[in-house]
């Protein structure tokens, strides 16, 4: 049996300064250059065929291992968040306005990470790793024009695994859940057309602003009373403009916001739904809208089988009491459209700990030992699905 925990702390010092590299130079959705250049040329002086370019920015490096056999694809995302840093750390991001503010870095070195491992144990392996580094994924989606552009095949994958640091879970711990795990993801943007006028003749107007707020408040009546409670479901309208000073009525208000839901026939019923409340109330107060809606990733669910192999491989990294079932999270992930594709398995590694911020958030870090266990989750998974 191959003594992988051995292996990944050999390589501690590794995995660190290529999460601390990574670190310095994030890179918004679709911006990646610098970040797929050391990704590439990393995978490239392992000995992997690289693919580079894919939907913009993406890479993959492909792994043949040492006989015929089945693919599996580690995923890892490389944007970063349009966040100002302020973590004070020596390796602080030295471009301005940016921040791996969700842990991207980390998830990028542990997939480098265990591509430097399992590079040396590849004669106790068969088939092929691919492993993906995707664009996008804060929004608006890499995943899909990654997909688009064939890396699901030439060779086909079997099985997709990746992970997202978590701060909802102890540090060192790893969540695993079959099934449904992340919400779908949706995106709505609203624009109220009514007449503007003064401020003391509401007669001769169509007031937008108070148009959109009972548009607002209709809309919120679609989980309350529209949907089974016990199915959960989440509207958020997450900005609302109407007006600019105190005595004008305002003749256009624009609002946006997410929509969310586990399930895949409430998902596609959500803009037959959202169009139907705004032309009943804009119609009802005479006024006129536009409505985008734009559907964003589907849910994510996990493969019960593919899950069973990650918790066993998990437990045997951390132990049996610190591999946990998460409870499910409204947020979403595009990792949900290669698991649409093959089995898969996408789960949580736990960074919380007292007084740890919340990603996102400025001041975001990790204990970057945490990465090692990532490293190694993956080693196994690849050893009990291609050995």
């Amino acid at each position: 049996m191959m003594d992988f925990t051995k292996l990944v702390r050999e390589h501690k010092d590794l995995i660190t300064k290529l999460r601390r590299d990574l670190h310095l130079i994030p890179e918004p959705a679709y911006t990646e250059k610098k970040t797929s250049a050391y990704v590439a040329d990393y995978l490239g002086r392992q000995g992997l065929e690289v693919q580079t370019g894919i939907a913009q920015t993406g890479v993959v490096g492909l792994m043949k291992l040492a006989g015929p056999g089945k693919t599996l694809m580690i995923r890892s995302d490389m944007d970063a968040l349009p966040v100002t840093e302020a973590t004070g750390l020596p390796f602080a991001s030295t471009h301005q306005g940016a921040m791996h503010a969700c842990g991207h870095d980390g998830h990028m070195s542990m997939v480098l990470g265990a591509a430097t491992i399992l590079n040396k144990v590849k004669d106790k392996l068969n088939g092929n790793i691919k492993f993906l580094f995707q664009p996008a994924e804060e929004g608006p989606g890499g995943a899909k024009p990654m997909i688009e552009a064939g890396v699901m095949e030439n060779p086909h994958v079997d099985f997709s695994v990746g992970c997202h640091v978590w701060p909802a879970i102890p540090e060192g711990s790893i969540g695993v859940k079959a099934g449904y795990l992340m919400a779908a993801m949706d995106r709505f943007d609203i624009k109220i057309i009514g007449k503007g006028g003064h401020g003391a003749m509401p007669h001769l107007c169509i007031d937008a602003l108070e148009v959109g707020t009972q548009v607002v408040n209709a809309l919120q009546r679609i989980a309350s009373r529209q949907m089974n409670p016990l199915s959960p479901t989440v509207v958020t309208v997450g900005s609302f403009q109407a007006g600019s000073t105190f005595n004008v009525i305002p003749g256009e208000a624009e609002m946006c916001g997410t929509t969310r839901t586990f399930d895949r026939e409430i998902w596609n019923s959500w803009p037959e739904r959202i169009e139907k409340i705004v032309r009943g109330v804009c119609g009802s107060m005479g006024a006129e809208y536009e409505l985008k809606y734009a559907q964003g990733y589907p849910p994510l669910l996990n493969d019960e089988s593919t899950a069973e192999v990650v918790r066993r491989c998990a437990a045997d990294v951390v132990g049996e009491e610190r591999v946990i079932e998460p409870e499910q999270t409204m947020g979403g992930e595009d990792m949900a459209f290669y698991l649409e594709k093959s089995k898969g398995c996408f789960f949580f590694l736990g960074v919380g700990r007292e007084g740890c911020a919340p990603l996102h958030n400025p001041k975001f870090d990790l204990n970057e030992d945490v990465l090692l266990t990532g490293v190694e989750t993956y080693c196994r998974v690849a050893l009990e699905l291609l050995g």
